[in-house]
């Protein structure tokens, strides 16, 4: 019976820089969490010291979900405070020139929450043309909130991130009340409640039952590593209040960590989160940019390709796309999965061509044949832990690049393997029953993944048919759909190579050392 050959040469994974760090962040947004800490971008509030926790008094409380009656008994106020604080009129005032566009509104999610507000075309627009051009008075960006650019890149390459000096910046402003320049901002950023036009909050916001929803999707582990992340932010307030001159001076009230609990600054650094735009070509400093008309008011959109980008002393919007009158504005998000896409912004995007799952791989340390093994696959560019890409409608291509991998891990002659170390090409000898025990390797992995989660794509299909469905669950159960469509697609390719093996009565070689796969 011939030998089997595989090919040890693998392609590069292409690593698109993703936007979405607890750095690398973009939308303001609705923003839920049940706590006893209320922080409200709304309306100014009086913090009481007390043992590091602050008693907080305040009219409107965005980040944490009310009832109804008291929604709607603030309803009037509400409104007409902010016909006089309008944000559109407020930045007109402040060196906003005449734009192509107007702010309109659509029902919440809940209906127990205002309605949103979203950047439409107030003309008809044609690809190319600029829809709003924002000056950089009307931005808010590190440079402007430390007052140093020396000190802003020194925070942000050190401990802090951008976000958490943004988060702090808002929540000091906050204090302020109509006293601070950004109060209609702020306002504005409030009433979104870090929803955007798609979107829930973050799943960073989400209680233990809401999490369930996601169950057998390794976002969850994603979350608690974030969690964690933005924990060692909060721990480094002080640092940046101290270092920080115009800070320190500007706001005499406590330090951070005694003026505002952890549970305050996490809704805070969330809510930024999804509102923060990345801008290119500018200094550090500048890079992260909170835009007045930009997210969450700007819709993310996968396939989009029109971004807020900074030109001399402003920030233009150039469409890429034509547009009716009324019609809702869309930017491009950058090149991020879903599971990206859910813990930044708190929706998911079903057309996304971005997508994927990661799978990893490692060859055993055990193995006496490793550190050979580790050269080899690093000759043909992978590591010793290796993570694959499998991305949305690639899952053939995924599967084809790990099978080299995977087969070079189960090799045990060193015979062979000397074989492969001296060989000229990236082809190495591999008998049928080594494929076989390769392919079954894989096959069983994506059975398990699959079924991890606690519903099936049918049952995910039915939930999602209900018009009634939870918004949370709705966009979990979108996450856990598309995350099961990849790996049926990466299952039913393994199939088909077991498929076309010369005979299937070979049984799998006994592997001792065959590579991990997670």
């Amino acid at each position: 019976m011939e030998a089997a050959s595989c090919s040890l040469q693998v392609y590069q994974v292409s690593l698109s820089p993703i936007r979405s760090s607890p750095r690398l962040l973009t939308s303001f947004s609705r923003i839920s969490f049940s706590s006893n800490y209320k922080f409200n971008l709304n309306s100014s509030f009086r913090v009481i010291r007390l043992k590091k926790h602050c008693s907080i008094s305040s009219r409107s409380d965005i980040f944490v979900t009310q009832g109804a009656s008291k929604e709607n008994g603030k309803r009037i106020e509400e409104d007409a405070e902010e016909r006089e604080f309008d944000l559109k009129s407020w930045m007109h005032s402040n060196g906003l020139p005449p734009c192509k566009v107007v702010l309109k509104e659509k029902p919440s999610h809940n209906s127990n929450h205002r309605a949103i507000h979203y950047v439409a075309a107030s003309e008809e627009l044609q690809a190319g043309d600029t829809a709003f051009s924002v000056p950089n008075s009307l931005v808010v960006t590190l440079e402007k909130v430390l007052g140093n650019e020396i000190v802003a890149e020194l925070l942000a390459s050190n401990k802090l991130s951008e976000l958490a000096c943004l988060a702090l910046y808002l929540m000091y402003e906050k204090k302020q009340g109509k006293k601070s320049f950004w109060y209609p901002y702020i306002r504005e950023l409030d009433r979104q409640r870090g929803r955007g036009q798609l979107a829930v909050e973050s799943p960073l916001l989400w209680s233990k039952s809401e999490l369930s929803y996601l169950s057998g999707s390794p976002v969850l582990a994603e979350i608690m590593v974030r969690d964690e992340g933005i924990k060692k932010e909060y721990d480094e307030l002080d640092t940046v209040w101290f270092m920080a001159g115009s800070l320190f001076q500007q706001y005499p009230y406590d330090i951070p960590t005694e003026a505002f609990p952890f549970e305050i600054f996490k809704q805070a650094f969330v809510a930024v989160q999804s509102c923060v735009v990345h801008l290119q070509g500018v200094s550090l400093a500048r890079r992260f940019a909170l835009v007045p008309l930009g997210p969450p008011l700007l819709a993310y959109k996968s396939t989009c390709r029109a971004m807020l980008t900074a030109v001399d002393d402003a920030v233009h919007l150039v469409v890429d796309r034509p547009y009716k009158d009324g019609e809702p504005i869309v930017v491009w998000c950058g090149p991020q999965p879903n599971s990206k896409l859910l813990i930044n912004y708190g929706f998911v995007d079903e057309d996304n061509p971005y997508d994927r799952i990661v799978v990893e791989a490692a060859l055993s340390t055990e193995d006496p044949q490793y550190q050979e093994k580790r050269m080899v696959a690093q000759r043909n560019g992978k590591l010793s832990q290796q993570s694959f890409h499998v991305h949305v409608g690639k899952e053939k291509e995924a599967v084809a690049d790990m099978l080299p991998y995977l087969r070079l891990g189960y090799l045990s002659d060193p015979a062979e393997m000397q074989s492969v170390i001296t060989s000229q090409g990236p082809v190495c000898p591999v008998s049928p029953c080594v494929e076989r025990a390769v392919l079954d390797q894989l096959l069983d992995y994506f059975k398990e993944r699959l079924s991890g989660y606690s519903t099936t794509l049918m049952e995910d299909d039915a939930l999602l048919a209900d018009q009634n469905l939870n918004p949370k669950k709705r966009v979990a159960t979108q996450l856990v759909r598309l995350e099961k469509k990849i790996l049926q697609a990466c299952l039913q390719a393994t199939v088909d190579l077991i498929n076309l093996l010369p005979d299937h009565s070979v049984s799998p070689c006994p592997a001792p050392y065959a590579p991990s796969l997670k």
